[in-house]
């Protein structure tokens, strides 16, 4: 009995330590991604797209895509994050890369994966298991035309309940031949909070 008396108060005693710990998100549904949500006053992806859309308008625009007889060839960098949080920048890039894409005025080299189409290239020439009327060789890269790197910047000001956040997204593409930067342009996006009361 008194056996029984001390699981039952160790199991008690487990269950209440697991109410009052963190609780799981176990149920959810899907959102509409193009819907605005502010959970709390960090970057999030629909200050991203809100910068980015921005960005692919002007840049598609610009005579140096717009005139050209074929669509140049950019190398994409990482936008460099200069804010006092972690922001995903890659994933900016990547949205706007996709974005340029599609308009059909913009060819992008692969850095981010070179070394693994030199490893395919390496196996077509060198396994013996590829047709050689197929085989691919070094020699037939092309070189980017364009480089685009850029800052994400912000600024914070807070007075009592009140916060204004401000971000800056700045981006310059130059040419690789002339190191010249023939197009670049920045999109500021500001937010306001104010803190709730607790009551008691």
């Amino acid at each position: 009995m008194r056996q029984l008396t001390f699981n039952l108060t160790v199991w008690s005693f487990a269950i209440l330590l697991t109410a009052c710990g963190s609780r799981q998100f176990t149920q959810g549904e899907y959102d509409d991604v193009n819907e605005v949500r502010h959970l709390d006053d960090k970057f999030n992806e629909s200050d991203a797209a809100i910068l980015i859309e921005e960005m692919v308008g002007s840049m598609a625009e610009h005579p140096v895509f717009s005139k050209s007889k074929l669509p140049p060839i950019v190398q994409v960098e990482k936008v460099r994050n200069k804010t006092s949080e972690h922001v995903d920048t890659k994933m900016m890039t990547d949205s706007l890369r996709t974005a340029l894409i599609k308009t059909g005025k913009v060819r992008f080299s692969n850095k981010e994966d070179r070394d693994t189409l030199n490893e395919e290239v390496d196996y077509q020439n060198e396994s013996g298991r590829i047709r050689k009327d197929t085989r691919k060789n070094r020699s037939g890269g092309i070189g980017a035309d364009y480089i685009l790197t850029g800052d994400l910047i912000s600024n914070v000001q807070e007075v009592g309940n009140r916060k204004l956040i401000f971000y800056r997204l700045n981006l310059n593409l130059t040419n690789l031949e002339t190191n010249l930067i023939e197009w670049s342009d920045e999109k500021p996006i500001r937010k306001r909070y104010k803190k709730k009361s607790v009551g008691f």
